[in-house]
């Protein structure tokens, strides 16, 4: 019987060594367990920063065509991240395409992974037992914070998020964690009248700095953050929470 992956799809997984990945924090994770195997990778999978692969395009709109022309026997793609449009081209196309579920805990992204690597590869890698460690403990609340990840329009973190919990972890609670929608649009009074004590602001997907994003909020705290930390599952979780917690520690008024 195939594995099937986290949508419970079968895929035959027999030790691939010719691995395209459509997925950022994932592409780092295989950089760092399995490195010789990857062979593409999207424009946006910046780590490990010496990667030397094909690019393909970006995660929503990956140049199909080159990606079979890299003859993969494994590509793998994420729910969120990736159109399930390209997922059944490249399977149409005889093409064994790996797809893991937007996480919405850190223990269940740690899982994801860990029963990839080891259907896979039969690895277990030495970075996923640390995050495992590292992130096992959850610190009491001390803030309620909103954390936008776009701007024009405002988009938030809402339910069921990795970044959410991330943040869950570290004390910090999301005024948006009740929401309906993954990724709510609030206007900036919405987003006031949830009564926030922080506002966090990482540097991806949109570049928030000290000029741009704070001066929208008045009077409210707040705190610039490692985007890819906040949001990518992977061997960063390994300095996440340290740089996180720092950063956390250096609210700006």
């Amino acid at each position: 019987m195939l594995p099937v992956d986290d949508l419970g799809e079968p895929v035959p997984l027999d030790s691939p060594r010719r691995v395209v990945s459509l997925v950022p924090s994932i592409t780092e994770a295989v950089a760092a367990t399995v490195p010789t195997v990857l062979i593409g990778a999207t424009d946006y999978c910046t780590h490990p920063a010496d990667l030397d692969v094909d690019r393909v395009g970006g995660s929503k709109y990956p140049d199909i065509a080159k990606v079979l022309a890299l003859n993969p026997d494994l590509v793998i793609a994420n729910s969120e991240e990736n159109r399930p449009e390209d997922v059944d081209r490249l399977r149409a196309n005889g093409i064994p395409v790996w797809v893991t579920e937007a996480p919405a805990t850190v223990p269940t992204a740690l899982a994801s992974l860990r029963r990839f690597f080891g259907t896979a590869w039969d690895a277990e890698p030495d970075w996923l037992i640390k995050a495992e460690d590292l992130w096992r403990e959850t610190t009491p609340t001390k803030r309620k914070a909103v954390i936008p990840v776009w701007r024009r329009p405002w988009v938030v973190i809402g339910r069921d998020t990795f970044a959410g919990d991330v943040l869950h972890r570290l004390g910090v609670e999301n005024v948006y964690a009740q929401s309906e929608e993954r990724y709510p649009r609030p206007t900036l009074a919405e987003i006031n009248a949830t009564e926030p004590d922080l506002v966090v602001l990482p540097d991806e997907p949109y570049l928030f700095t000290h000029e741009d994003g704070p001066e929208s909020f008045p009077g409210l705290p707040y705190v610039l953050v490692n985007g890819r930390h906040l949001t990518w599952y992977g061997p960063s979780l390994v300095e996440a929470r340290e740089s996180l917690t720092n950063a956390l520690n250096y609210v700006n008024s």
